[in-house]
């Protein structure tokens, strides 16, 4: 085997690992933060009014 091909294998297997590997994880995913609905204060204009709770 040349010394080309087995950089190009070693490259090669390299790639496979990581995309193998990844960046999942399997956590679950709990979050108080509701992002599915806007803060009180989102969509005012700035110093116009009090945002809720004050």
């Amino acid at each position: 085997m040349t010394p080309l091909a087995r950089r190009l294998l070693a490259l090669a297997m390299l790639a496979a690992g990581a995309l193998a590997g990844g960046c999942s994880t399997n956590a679950p995913k709990q979050t108080s933060i509701p992002w599915s609905r806007p803060a009180g204060w989102e969509g005012q204009i700035p110093g116009m009014g009090q945002p809720q709770g004050r």
